[in-house]
C-alpha cells in the first residue's frame, strides 16, 4: 500500500490531522491499535479553544458541536469558602467551549467514515523503517494480517505510550518530565452542573473542580493521593469529599447521583525535544503531556496539527519545506508557554505534601492577585481561551 502521509494513532489529534489532509486532497491512512468502540469509550477532557472548534470546522466535524456545545465567558476561583469570577470577556473576544472529547473523537470517526478517508483498527505491531531516509515504510499487523505502508511522511500521533518517539535516537533526543505527587479522581454523573461556568477550588483539604459536558451530565474531580484507586471511592465518599472542598453556596445546591464512570488521572508534565526526525512528526501526547489543570492537552495537541497540517499542505501544494523543516521549533515553543500555564495553574490550586506554611502563603497571595488584578486576570483569560497559533 502506498500514502503520501502515515498516522498512526486514532485518537483525536490523528483524526483530525488525517480529516484535514484528506480534505486538502494529501492521501493518509490512519492505524489505531484499538477497536472504534474502545477508543469512544475513553472520557477525557471537554474545554475546548477557539483555535481547535476552527480546525473542526475545517474538517467537516463541527456541526454537532455547535448544536450540542456550551459556551463559556469566564470561570470561577474559590478558595475554601470564598470565590471571584474571572470574566473573559473583558480581556479576550475569545470564549471556551464545552463539549465532550469522546463526543469531539465520534465526530471525527463519522465524517472520515462518510469521506471514505481510510483507517485500520485493531493494529499490532506496528514497527517504522527509514524515517531518517527519503522513503519510510510503516510495517504492522492489521486484523491478522501482516501490512506494509510506503509513504512520504509519518506522523506519529500514538500518545505517550505509543511507538513513534522512541523512533527518535537516544542521543538526539531529550525528554524533560515532572510527576505530580497527586491524582484527580473524577467521575462523570447525569446530574445538572452546580454552576453554569467551571468553578477551580483551593480548599484546606485539596483542589476541587466542577466542570460539565451538558446541561445534563456533570464532570467533577477531587485530588488525592497518587496511590489511591477508584475502587476504594464510593460515590458517597467522593460527594462528601467535594462538598467540603467547595464554597457553601454551591455544597448546599449541588445535586448528586451515581457515578456513570469513575477514575483517576495522574499529573505529570512532559515534553521530548525534537518534535521531528528525519521524515517522522510527533503530535500530541506522543510529543507532550500537561497537567488537565487549565485544560490543555487536547488543546496542545491541535496546535501541533495546525501546524503539521499547513505545513504538509505548503509542502505538496508548493514544494515549500520550510513549514517541515522548521515543525518542531515551531510547535515546541508554544508547548513550554502552555506548560508554564499549566504548571503555574496546578502549582497555585492543589496541596502539595512538602508545602510548607509559607509556600501555602504565597498561594493565597497569588489567588488573591488573581482577584484583585485586572492584569493577572488579563493574562489568566488570554491564556485560558488559547495563545494564538
Amino acid at each position: 500500500m502506498r500514502v503520501q502521509v502515515a498516522i498512526i494513532g486514532g485518537g483525536p489529534s490523528g483524526m483530525l490531522l488525517g480529516q484535514l489532509l484528506h480534505n486538502a486532497g494529501i492521501d493518509t491512512i490512519v492505524l489505531e491499535r484499538k477497536t472504534r468502540e474502545y477508543v469512544l469509550s475513553r472520557i477525557r477532557a471537554g474545554v475546548l479553544e477557539r483555535g481547535l472548534v476552527d480546525l473542526l470546522e475545517q474538517a467537516g466535524a463541527a456541526d454537532r458541536l455547535h448544536a450540542e456545545s456550551i459556551t463559556h465567558d469566564g470561570t470561577v476561583f474559590s478558595v475554601n469558602n470564598e470565590y471571584f469570577n474571572v470574566p473573559f470577556s473583558q480581556h479576550t473576544d475569545k470564549p471556551v467551549t464545552v463539549y465532550g472529547q469522546t463526543e469531539l473523537t465520534r465526530d471525527l470517526y463519522d465524517v472520515r467514515e462518510k469521506t471514505n478517508g481510510k483507517i485500520l483498527f485493531n493494529v499490532e505491531d506496528v514497527q517504522l523503517h527509514a524515517v531518517d531516509g527519503d522513503s519510510p515504510r510503516v510495517h504492522c499487523i492489521a486484523q491478522g494480517k501482516p501490512v506494509s505502508i510506503n509513504c512520504d511522511y509519518i506522523a506519529g500521533c500514538d500518545g505517550f505510550h505509543g511507538v513513534s518517539r522512541q523512533h527518535i535516537p537516544a542521543g538526539v533526543r531529550s525528554e524533560y518530565e515532572k510527576i505530580y505527587p497527586f491524582g484527580w479522581l473524577g467521575i462523570l454523573s447525569e446530574t445538572p452542573p452546580v454552576h453554569r461556568e467551571l468553578i477551580y477550588s483551593n480548599s484546606d483539604r485539596g483542589f476541587a473542580l466542577c466542570s460539565m459536558r451538558n446541561d445534563s451530565l456533570s464532570r467533577y474531580y477531587v485530588q488525592c493521593n497518587a496511590s489511591d484507586s477508584a475502587d476504594q471511592w464510593s460515590d458517597k465518599a467522593f460527594w462528601d469529599e467535594l462538598k467540603q472542598r467547595i464554597p457553601e453556596q454551591f455544597a448546599d445546591t449541588i445535586e448528586t447521583g451515581p457515578s456513570i464512570e469513575k477514575s483517576i488521572a495522574p499529573l505529570r508534565s512532559f515534553v521530548c525535544e525534537p518534535m521531528q526526525w528525519g521524515r517522522l512528526f510527533l503530535c500530541g501526547d506522543a510529543a507532550h503531556i500537561v497537567p488537565p489543570t487549565g485544560a490543555k492537552g487536547l488543546n496542545t495537541a491541535a496546535s501541533d496539527v495546525y501546524y503539521l497540517y499547513n505545513a504538509f499542505k505548503q509542502a505538496y501544494r508548493d514544494n515549500d519545506l520550510h513549514g517541515l523543516d522548521s515543525y518542531s521549533q515551531t510547535a515546541l515553543a508554544r508547548v513550554w508557554k502552555v506548560q508554564r500555564f499549566s504548571w503555574w495553574m496546578t502549582s497555585m490550586l492543589h496541596r502539595f505534601p512538602v508545602h510548607t506554611e509559607f509556600d501555602l502563603k504565597i498561594q493565597r497571595a497569588e489567588l488573591d492577585s488573581l482577584r484583585q488584578s485586572k492584569e493577572a486576570q488579563a493574562a489568566l483569560a488570554v491564556n485560558y481561551v488559547g495563545l494564538p497559533y
